[in-house]
């Protein structure tokens, strides 16, 4: 994929961004971290939040498909405490159903899906602020004893690669999956698919970013110098997706690509002022909503109009964004595992909505 056309810069070198958190306003010099592909998500609670899109109804409302995760999961929960703010799974499926999806995805004779991006995002009480957690795919975890699709129990599995979970038994696993792993009880699962963050890009025109470093992809066909670049849908999903041109070829390294993307897409957002043009808020809202999976707290534009306005004191500039402390594992340094005590700390201070240790923000294995 070239970037022929595209405006660049030059930036002096910078890291990538590996298993720290940082906050945005450090300046431009800092590695940005922040959510990956399914946070364009968030987009459409935004758009809805704006209140300009209540008379598109009949046409969105029919794109967005629910899971019942409560119903799926029962009541082996986490204990939803009272200063715990509201807590987000957040997805972006390598699903390859449907053309685009397949032609996205590479092709090939891959089929189900796989959780290519999870993220954690931390609401606290009050809402002016976000804390989003990335979980890596690589991680190796205990998958709980979880209801199949149809109904069937599927037992426990220990050393289980964490993005499998979703095509071996489905989204409602991840989720109590992430709540085993955490101890975080999730009240909203929001997904989005291959197609979907395309053309949620290129409804936008295109996301600024600036590359760190070259990045040759054969694999993906992703080709960026060093320096500024405007990317469309498909060109910024290589970019969120590449791991063979980036650290160590691990799903570490794309991370810090997929964070510092989100939040120059939530910056492209804020300053083309989308909100203001109706008919602009459709198209986009539409490009989202299309491949758009929710739980069924939010299976409704009305449902995210209200839970997106509930956010609109949530600015991306106080959105601190970390990777979950991971150390490779032993037995095979391909995967790697949740690095205590720092996980440990780090999903403690989410469920009492505290501050975070700068020492939970630190990965061991960094995907160099």
């Amino acid at each position: 994929m070239s970037h022929d056309g595209m405006s660049q810069g030059t930036h002096e070198d910078r890291p990538a961004s590996r298993g720290g958190g940082r906050r945005r306003r450090e300046g431009p010099r800092k590695r940005r971290r922040g959510l990956k592909i399914t946070l364009g998500v968030l987009l459409v609670l935004l758009l809805a939040g704006g209140g300009t899109v209540y008379w598109l109804y009949s046409r969105l409302d029919g794109n967005i498909r629910g899971v019942d995760i409560d119903k799926a999961l029962g009541e082996d929960r986490p204990e939803k405490l009272p200063t715990s703010g509201q807590n987000l799974l957040v997805l972006g499926s390598d699903s390859r159903a449907g053309a685009e999806n397949k032609e996205l995805g590479g092709g090939g004779d891959v089929s189900g899906a796989r959780s290519d991006t999870a993220m954690v995002v931390h609401i606290p009480e009050g809402r002016s602020r976000a804390v989003a957690v990335s979980i890596p795919r690589d991680t190796l975890v205990t998958r709980p004893e979880c209801t199949g699709a149809d109904g069937s129990t599927v037992p426990s599995a220990n050393r289980v690669m964490f993005n499998s979970v979703y095509s071996q038994v489905g989204p409602a696993c991840v989720v109590k999956t992430v709540e085993k792993l955490s101890g975080v009880r999730i009240d909203h699962y929001l997904e989005i698919n291959f197609a979907g963050f395309k053309d949620l890009v290129d409804a936008i025109g295109g996301v600024t970013v600036d590359v760190p470093q070259d990045i040759h992809d054969k694999a993906s066909g992703l080709d960026l110098t060093k320096g500024r670049h405007r990317l469309n849908g498909a060109e910024s999903l290589a970019y969120v997706r590449t791991r063979h041109g980036i650290g160590d070829g691990s799903d570490l390294g794309r991370i810090g690509l997929q964070q510092q993307f989100l939040l120059a897409l939530l910056s492209e957002i804020k300053s083309q002022n989308l909100l203001s043009s109706p008919a602009r808020s459709y198209r986009i809202a539409g490009s989202a909503t299309r491949s758009l999976t929710t739980d069924a707290g939010l299976a409704s534009l009305k449902s995210l109009a209200e839970f997106g306005r509930s956010m609109n004191g949530v600015d991306p500039g106080n959105m601190e964004t970390i990777t979950l402390p991971v150390a490779y594992d032993t037995r095979d340094r391909n995967r790697v595992v949740a690095a205590e005590p720092q996980a440990g700390d780090l999903w403690k201070a989410i469920r009492e909505d505290g501050t975070i240790p700068e020492s939970a923000k630190k990965s061991p294995a960094t995907g160099g």
